[in-house]
């Protein structure tokens, strides 16, 4: 039974991880499980706003510290459907943007919202984070495996927010949070400047 069951997720995970066919081009770039993974990975400000959504529900505790990283990667594949369907969003840099700005200050800052907001302010930045997603996905990519492969990586960039801010249980691992909080609003704010 245990090598019926390794044998099917062994093959799962090469389903996901296969690329899509290009028949008639060599140039093209394939867009599977793994570049929609890195994708991510690859932009500095998607990666900040990610981690500082685990921060910050890491520093609001229960239910926030889980309630956050699950609102945010569910609201951006919405954002990124959107994206794929062509529907346009204006101004999705400068919104990415403020995401860090806006994140960042919150964790620098100790700002302790109710979950409710919190969850709506992390909703609408990652409306912003998935239309991007969407409109950057390859032509040639399986939008199933390549959209995966980008959720999860977004939900491991939470988990590393979560893990650093953890450290808020001790006073100079708190300084380090709101600190790390203070870095991610300065890069939103370069961003911002980027953008416009």
């Amino acid at each position: 039974m245990r090598h019926r069951s390794h044998r099917l997720f062994a093959s799962l995970l090469l389903a996901l991880l296969a690329t899509s066919a290009q028949a008639h081009e060599g140039s093209g770039m394939a867009g599977g499980f793994i570049s929609g993974f890195l994708h991510p990975l690859l932009g500095w400000d998607h990666v900040v706003a990610m981690v500082a959504v685990g921060l910050w529900g890491a520093f609001l505790g229960m239910p926030a510290i889980w309630a956050l990283p699950v609102v945010f990667p569910v609201v951006m594949a919405l954002g990124g459907a959107l994206g794929v369907a062509g529907v346009p969003l204006p101004a999705v840099e400068i919104g990415i943007a403020a995401s860090a700005i806006v994140l960042g200050a919150m964790v620098a800052f100790a700002v302790r919202a109710p979950i409710a907001l919190a969850a709506v302010i992390v909703g609408a930045f990652a409306i912003f984070h998935g239309h991007a997603h969407g409109t950057e996905l390859p032509q040639a990519a399986n939008p199933i495996a390549y959209s995966l492969g980008f959720v999860i990586a977004t939900g491991l960039l939470h988990l590393g927010g979560i893990a650093f801010g953890l450290l808020t249980r001790w006073p100079a691992g708190r300084a380090a949070v709101r600190a790390a909080g203070a870095g991610i609003a300065a890069l939103g704010v370069a961003f911002m400047v980027k953008a416009l």
